[in-house]
């Protein structure tokens, strides 16, 4: 690497974050997994667990708009936010569009509102390919979002 290049490492100081997180009940078992890694890797992060809130929605579709509405929130002011879901393929066409319109409304949000969103929406053809995803995707989503929001406070400090 060339000496005059200023290269910011990734930072994953959960300290005095506020973080919310937007997790869908439609596969339970695979979303409470997402769920329970996620967290355990926040507070390993350094992320105390009065500055998380979690909250359900019916499903993935329903995800974007509740991640839009804690965004705009003007009571709790979350550096980052993260969504837990998972879509399984069945036998019909719903797969893709709900795959597809859950991804593109979680990056609008976080485009739209300039919060990091780690999006942790699972996309898998079976239940085994979901679970076997699950806690490794959950603590990725909480890593994403502590290493975005100091990334983008980097660059106002």
């Amino acid at each position: 690497m060339h000496p005059d290049i200023v290269t910011l490492e990734p930072n994953l100081d959960g300290k005095d974050l506020s973080i919310g997180i937007v997790m869908s009940r439609f596969n339970p078992v695979v979303c409470e997994g997402l769920r329970d890694a996620c967290l355990a890797e926040l507070l390993a992060l350094g992320v105390a667990p009065q500055d998380i809130v979690l909250v359900t929605v019916p499903g993935a579709l329903e995800i974007p708009l509740a991640l839009q509405t804690m965004a705009m929130s003007e009571d709790d002011d979350f550096d980052a936010l993260i969504a837990l879901g998972a879509v399984i393929r069945g036998e019909t066409y719903h797969f893709e569009l709900v795959s597809n319109e859950s991804g593109a409304g979680v990056t609008r949000v976080g485009l739209d509102a300039g919060i990091p969103i780690a999006n942790a929406i699972l996309t898998t053809e079976t239940d085994e390919q979901a679970e076997v995803r699950m806690v490794e995707k959950g603590r990725d989503a909480a890593r994403v979002a502590v290493e975005m929001v100091n990334l983008q406070k980097s660059f106002f400090e």
